[in-house]
C-alpha cells in the first residue's frame, strides 16, 4: 500500500470513528410554540423557518431531531433547552 492510499484509510478510519450524537426534543403540553421556535433559534441556531418546522414535527409525530454533532458541542446546547422548560435528550 502506497503512502497516498495509507493517509486516505486514516483519515476515513478517524471519520468513522467520530460519532455523531444527536439533541432530540420531545413533544409536551406545557410550551407555546412561539417559545420553542424562539428557543429553538436562539439555542440551535436555527432559521426560523426550520425552528418552526422542527416544532410542527414534535407537535405531530411527539418529537424531533434538532441538533447533530459531537457530545461536547451538544451538551451545552440540550442543557439550555432543558433550562428553558423543553424536553430534550442527547441520543
Amino acid at each position: 500500500m502506497g503512502t497516498k492510499e495509507k493517509e486516505l484509510e486514516d483519515v476515513l478510519l478517524e471519520e468513522e470513528t467520530v460519532k455523531e450524537h444527536e439533541i432530540v426534543l420531545f413533544n409536551d403540553d406545557v410550551n407555546t410554540f412561539d417559545h420553542v421556535i424562539e428557543t429553538l433559534i436562539k439555542v440551535c441556531e436555527h432559521t426560523p423557518e426550520q425552528a418552526e418546522q422542527c416544532s410542527l414535527i414534535v407537535h405531530y409525530n411527539g418529537k424531533c431531531t434538532v441538533k447533530t454533532g459531537e457530545y461536547s458541542i451538544l451538551k451545552p446546547k440540550c442543557s439550555k433547552l432543558l433550562q428553558a422548560g423543553l424536553s430534550a435528550e442527547i441520543m
